[in-house]
Parts: C-alpha cells; structure tokens; sequence
C-alpha cells in the first residue's frame, strides 16, 4: 500500500519543475535577441584602450599587428577572459587613407608569395587570436584572388573572419564559403561620428537589427565618447530585451549559415 504523504513531496518537486520562475527566465533569455561588439583600432593609445578593457561583458579587441600596446594589452585582455583578434590592414580606395594602414598591410600590388608571408607576421604579431577583422580594405576587400588567398590561409589556422564591410562590393562572403572559413558581417558602427548623441543613435539600431533579426554584431574604437556611452548602455541591456554575447560564440551558432541560403558563389 503507498503511502499518500509520500505523494505530496512528489508533487511539490513537479511544481518547482514546471513553475519554476528561474528555469522560466533562464528558457526567456536563451531566446533573446543577441548582439556582439567588436573594438577596433587597439594597441595603440595605451589609456583609451585600457579604459575599452574595462567595458562588462565578453567584448571582442581587434588589436592591430605591430602596434607599440599590442603585448601589454593583450596580457591584460587574457587576465579579463576577453577575445582578441587580428585587425588586419587592407588597401582602401582613396589613396590618401592609406597612410592610416600601419605596418603589415595587404596591398593589391602584392604577389602570393608577398602577400602571404605578409599575412604571416601579422598573424604572429598579436598572441591570442581567435580570429580576423579587416582594417580598412574598401579596395582589397573586392580582388577575388587576395582575398582567397586569404581565406585560404585563414582556413589552415582555423580562425574565424568578421567583415568589417568597408565597402559594399567586398567579395569576403564568397571566398569564405569556398574555403570554409567561418564568417560574419558587421551591422552596425558605433562611431563614424564621435557625438554621444550619433553613438546613442547607432547604438539603438544595433538593438532594433537584432530585435528584427536575431542577432546584430557593432564594431566601436576606443574613443572616451564612445566607452561613456557603452558603459552606460551595456549596465542597462535588460530594459532593451537583449543579450550581450561574444563574437566567438555568435559565430560558432550562426556563421555562415544565412550565407550559404543568400550568396551565389556562380
């Protein structure tokens, strides 16, 4: 004969199982919209970058090669438990920009040999990495061939590649898919201009693109305006519905998959 109080434990743990308001916000925010944030640029102004390091949450650093900060930042980085990438210099149209490419940059003027021995020491210059994001590159991002070389390599580090998407003709999306590289697309800058109030605003879009699409990736640089505005935004996500996520794991559950429906690689 069962005992009927043994029944009441029983239907007590049912309870907590199904009407368990934690095991219920932890289902609410697996389903939020998501976003990630890249900061660009570091390795070069010691206390800005210092300050971006501080931002919560699992914030990406794209470190430039051979910058002067590049092996104490990335030290410190480690210490946090934040991603580092490579911010790769790349050609951009206008001449002029140029200037600002830095040491290690990828040119079209460059052979295979050049171009990947190039690729090589930038790579190696920054401890760490787990992936790639183009600096500049409005020109090379559109030569198929750089780029597949590129790919290519990127594939035998298995490391990821973020576009920055400087230009709307870049031809990344494609060599990704050919050499299986995992890849996604910027959505968002925060900073093109450096007025609080133009950063408040494009960082509202950052949470209605991913509120429309599920997820949404912002790269920023390290300028005071916008890590005031970050330190704000990011202490608040929960007023805006959304998780803050790394790159690393945006990309493992969402790389390529939207390409590979969308990019004809005829």
């Amino acid at each position: 004969m069962i005992d009927k109080t043994a029944k009441i434990p029983i239907l007590i743990l049912v309870f907590i199982h199904l009407f368990n308001p934690f095991a219920v916000l932890a289902a609410e925010s697996s389903h939020m919209p998501v976003i990630s944030i890249i900061i660009d640029d570091i390795g070069y102004r010691s206390i800005d970058d210092r300050n971006a390091l501080a931002l919560p949450g699992p914030i990406t650093f794209a470190v430039m090669p051979h910058a002067p900060n590049v092996a104490s930042f990335t030290r410190l980085a480690a210490t946090s438990g934040k991603d580092i990438i490579l911010h790769l210099p790349m050609e951009a149209v206008e001449q002029k920009k140029n200037r600002f490419l830095g040491p290690g940059g990828l040119t079209r003027s460059m052979n295979e040999v050049q171009f990947i021995a190039t690729l090589i020491y930038d790579l190696r210059s920054v401890p760490n990495i787990i992936g790639v994001n183009n600096h500049m590159g409005s020109l090379l991002s559109t030569d198929k061939e750089k780029i597949g070389w590129l790919m290519d390599y990127l594939h035998s580090k298995k490391v990821f590649y973020i576009d920055s998407v400087t230009t709307g003709h870049s031809v990344a999306a494609y060599a990704a898919i050919n050499s299986d590289v995992p890849y996604l697309r910027r959505d968002v800058f925060l900073d093109n201009s450096t007025d609080p109030v133009a950063i408040n605003a494009q960082f509202d879009e950052l949470i209605r693109m991913a509120r429309q699409n599920g997820s949404a990736i912002a790269i920023g640089h390290p300028h005071p305006e916008t890590i005031e505005v970050l330190a704000k935004k990011l202490g608040n996500l929960a007023e805006y519905g959304v998780r803050l996520v790394s790159v690393k794991s945006l990309i493992s559950e969402q790389g390529n998959t939207m390409l590979v429906k969308n990019v004809s690689l005829n």
